[in-house]
């Protein structure tokens, strides 16, 4: 699937750890925005017919040997470009500025005085409070390029070059540490490039349905049916554009929650009247996870193996010529890009084997989680749905370390369905944004009934997040953690020991594989 068109923003990526959240402050401002890596050919972007581009940040130094570096013909192309810290560096550079590393560098808030406000920074008064995170700065300018603002280490944090249309910040509009950043980004989009905020949820329903009508054609397709918000949301946007043409499958891989396959087909089946076809396969995919433990492995094994049972499904159907799934931006992210690490392979994303005879569509490759559920309340999903915690396409398998046995499976079903019966019994549902159990390779020693035992360890892991980009664990209520570990042990049998995770993502990811 392509990007929407319409009022397309383009963040190159120099690899910065708020990249990301640029791409989110556009599209807030209702301006489709595309994250693309900093060494894009530039006929492939120009072919893209950019309102404006924006540079990103990056960890790397601009004078250090292998830098990152975009074409320096950019900047004559005539469209509104904005630097942010590393991007305003390389503007700098690229264009005959001078960039040293600063004797005092800057991390955290800092004071920013306006000197000349021109149209980026119109309307900011004489002072304001933005976020630095940066060991190189501005010496000089470009020529042609007026200083806008500075800081007391800083004497070149924001400049322009009006007629080129060529605009740099050494601070992070983007984080909400930048209490007015969002209006800064907006000057930007609305009055340099000329955007009018045409991006909403309906005009991208309306624009990916033609898109993927175009694409199928008189073709077939199946969906992958999972039974949450993406799955489903890809499912009904397949159904509206190709009626009819459109199959979704849903695959039992016995490593769902509780009950969650029963609860799918009763949905699915009745409420949405999706072509909907079941296909039970717990054996085959717990006889390929037998004696696996690596989690990339397992998430590579289980990503081969749907493609294997969807291509299975579609030989029964006839022709089919495509697959569509509920991929998301963070999927495409944390499995590697151009300028970003493997952090896991989603197992749609970089657990899809080399060669596939489906071609796939990905209608939501492009947003967030919280855009999607959006999206969802536009197509009329009921809250149940819209609001349904994600769940890993691998399932319990990467909450399970080690092993997956049929075992375990179904000790950590238990476990996870008391969690967040609790958690909904608290009246907590809506205000986090995962709730779950991890089955740790641990056992430890207890005593239960005056006797020794030495069972499984459970981990309880409760997050808040908007995107699944960046997360912080929940501080729990003291009660309702003790009603949680009270249950787990009394009710499940094997497990002597509950453990709470009380890590952030950053340094962790929400889930343990």
């Amino acid at each position: 699937m392509a990007a929407p068109s319409q009022e397309l923003v383009i963040v190159l990526d120099f690899g910065g750890q708020y990249s990301h959240l640029i791409a989110r402050r556009i599209r807030e401002s209702k301006v489709f925005c595309e994250m693309l890596p900093y060494n894009i050919p530039l006929d492939e972007l120009t072919a893209l017919s950019p309102r404006g581009i924006i540079l990103s940040g990056g960890p790397a130094s601009v004078y250090q040997p292998g830098a990152p570096v975009c074409d320096p013909q950019l900047y004559d192309l005539g469209i509104p470009i904005l630097g942010i810290c590393y991007g305003m560096q390389l503007m700098s550079v690229q264009l005959g500025g001078v960039v040293v590393s600063a004797e005092y560098r800057e991390y955290g808030r800092t004071t920013l005085e306006i000197l000349e406000p021109d149209i980026l920074l119109q309307n900011m008064g004489s002072s304001q409070v933005c976020w630095m995170s940066h060991g190189d700065r501005v010496e000089k300018p470009p020529p042609g390029c007026k200083i806008l603002a500075q800081t007391a280490f800083s004497k070149v944090a924001a400049m322009a070059h009006q007629e080129k249309k060529l605009y740099a910040v050494q601070f992070h509009p983007e984080v909400k540490h930048t209490p007015r950043g969002q209006e800064i980004l907006q000057n930007f989009l609305y009055d340099i490039c000329g955007c009018t905020g045409l991006w909403t949820m309906r005009s991208f329903i309306d624009n990916t349905c033609a898109e993927i009508s175009a694409q199928v054609g008189q073709g077939k397709v199946i969906c992958a049916l999972s039974g949450g918000v993406d799955s489903t949301v890809t499912a009904l946007l397949l159904h509206r554009a190709v009626s009819y043409q459109c199959t979704s499958i849903f695959v039992n891989h016995g490593l769902l929650r509780k009950g969650e396959a029963k609860q799918v087909l009763e949905t699915y089946g009745k409420q949405f009247h999706l072509n909907l076809v079941y296909v039970e396969a717990k054996e085959r995919f717990l006889s390929r996870l037998s004696g696996i433990t690596d989690p990339e492995q397992k998430r590579k094994i289980i990503g081969e193996e749907f493609i294997c049972v969807f291509e299975e499904e579609a030989a029964k159907l006839g022709k089919v010529d495509f697959l569509a799934q509920g991929t998301l931006y963070p999927d495409v992210i944390e499995s590697g890009t151009a300028t970003a690490v493997t952090i896991k392979s989603h197992h749609n994303v970089g657990g899809l084997p080399e060669k596939m005879n489906l071609q796939l569509i990905e209608p939501l490759r492009w947003l967030f989680k919280d855009e999607v559920r959006v999206l969802g309340e536009e197509l009329g999903l009921p809250e149940e749905i819209v609001w349904r915690q994600p769940f890993p396409g691998p399932g319990l398998a990467v909450r399970i370390l080690g092993e997956a046995t049929a075992e375990k499976i179904a000790l950590l079903q238990e476990a996870d369905a008391i969690v967040n019966k609790e958690i909904q019994r608290a009246g907590l549902k809506r205000e986090v944004w995962q709730s779950f159990a991890v089955l740790p390779d641990v056992r430890s020693v207890g005593v239960m009934g005056d006797e020794r035992t030495y069972f499984h360890t459970v981990a309880i892991r409760v997050v808040q997040s908007l995107d699944g980009m960046t997360a912080d664990w929940v501080r729990l209520p003291y009660p309702v953690l003790e009603r949680i570990s009270n249950r787990i042990v009394n009710e499940v049998a094997g497990v002597n020991r509950v453990v709470y995770d009380i890590t952030s993502k950053p340094p962790a990811t929400i889930e343990w594989e």
